[in-house]
């Protein structure tokens, strides 16, 4: 699993403790207007080009050959992935400085954390929520967005709730279609916000030729859904932000985390979608990532996804007859039947992404989603090597 966050083990005045954010380069021929707001990467004693922002030094320490006084940190090897193109976040904070890779261009999982704010408490939540202030991460994205490449497909944003920033986020999404017109953007949100039609409007008016937004419904049962999501009311608040979402012609991917909960009603909950929101542009139903809210919740939530594959089949069969795009993220290819492999997708963030050892001999690896790296090892007992079209039937 690649690191994005880690500490520097030496520094020198990197600036405060507002976020400092910077394209990465290892091209000395780098133009000079671009230099301020560029960090180079040396590598093993690397001589250092005079002008950068910032020098990030990989592997060997050696700060005898930086230009005097430049800023600069020393970064642990595990970060030698660094690319130019690449953006990362220099922090100070109580005397130590914080690095938080924000952006790989090489990457097509590219996410951004808005915020760790939000106003459901999912069970399974993969990033559990603060109540603390962190409205300073929209300022980094703001820095971030005109250093994007914008040759980059696709960007996502997440949290917690990034629909709690209101305005400050739609200024991130206006800054993207300003900045990235050909970017396609996936916003994860639990749909709340936009029963408030005025906020609804505003995103709509944005008129982004390519904003998806993605939002979790776990049951076709109002109680249900409010007790996963551990918010009254929550329910009806979600069904109406996706119909004032699709009324004013937005796109909308409805998600389903399948667990102990959600999957005895999975294919009622496709007929329901089949029956009141036939509209909506995709449904994925995603495996469970153990990590998060999920670690103290074992017991309510963890099934082998082996034994929920027949509720599966019909929930896929249902929406595909309806002709509602369908997607199963976060399974190997192993647990499914073969009739639904057409439907599973590489899914997981590839800085994440993991094979277990058994996967080396399987014919199907290049195509499986894998693992989560960060589900601390609970898997399916049921993981085994595919070695023919034919070895697993439907």
């Amino acid at each position: 699993m690649l690191q994005l966050y880690g500490r520097a083990s030496s520094s020198r005045a990197v600036g405060g403790n507002a976020p400092t954010v910077l394209r990465v380069t290892d091209l000395a021929s780098t133009p000079a207007e671009e230099k301020g707001r560029t960090a180079f990467v040396l590598r093993n004693g690397q001589r250092a080009p005079d002008g950068f922002a910032l020098y990030l030094i990989i592997g060997s320490a050696d700060t005898t050959s930086l230009p005097q006084s430049a800023p600069f940190v020393v970064l642990p090897q595990q970060f030698s992935y660094l690319r130019s193109g690449d953006i990362v976040s220099i922090r100070e904070d109580r005397g130590a400085v914080g690095v938080r890779v924000l952006y790989r261009r090489e990457s097509s999982h590219n996410t951004f954390l808005v915020t760790e704010r939000c106003d459901n408490y999912c069970l399974m939540c993969s990033q559990p929520p603060k109540r603390e202030d962190d409205s300073w991460i929209i300022d980094e994205i703001l820095q971030a967005v005109p250093l994007v490449d914008q040759t980059t497909t696709h960007l996502g944003f997440t949290g917690g709730e990034p629909t709690l920033l209101e305005e400050r986020f739609l200024q991130v999404l206006q800054e993207c279609k300003r900045r990235l017109p050909s970017t396609s953007i996936h916003v994860l949100s639990n749909g709340r916000s936009f029963s408030n039609r005025q906020f609804t409007k505003a995103w709509a008016d944005i008129q982004h030729p390519a904003l998806f937004v993605g939002i979790p419904l776990y049951s076709d049962v109002a109680t249900l859904h409010d007790y996963i999501v551990q918010a009254s009311g929550a329910y009806d608040q979600t069904l109406k932000g996706i119909l004032n979402l699709k009324e004013l012609v937005q796109k909308v991917e409805v998600r389903v985390v399948l667990h102990k909960q959600t999957y005895p009603r999975l294919p009622q909950l496709a007929e329901f979608i089949v029956r009141n929101l036939l509209f909506v542009d995709h449904v994925a139903l995603m495996g469970l990532e153990v990590t998060g809210f999920t670690l103290a919740n074992m017991e309510a939530l963890w099934i082998d996804p082996i034994e929920y594959q027949r509720e599966l089949y019909q929930a896929v069969q249902v929406l595909d007859a309806a002709r509602v795009p369908v997607s199963i993220y976060n399974l190997p290819r192993c647990l499914l039947p073969q009739a639904l492999w057409p439907f599973a997708a590489r899914s997981i963030s590839d800085w994440k992404n993991e094979y277990r050892p058994e996967c080396q001999n399987c014919e199907e690896v290049s195509r499986c989603a894998g693992f989560f790296g960060t589900s601390k090892g609970k898997h399916s007992a049921h993981i085994r090597p595919i070695r023919s079209a034919a070895a697993h039937p439907a």
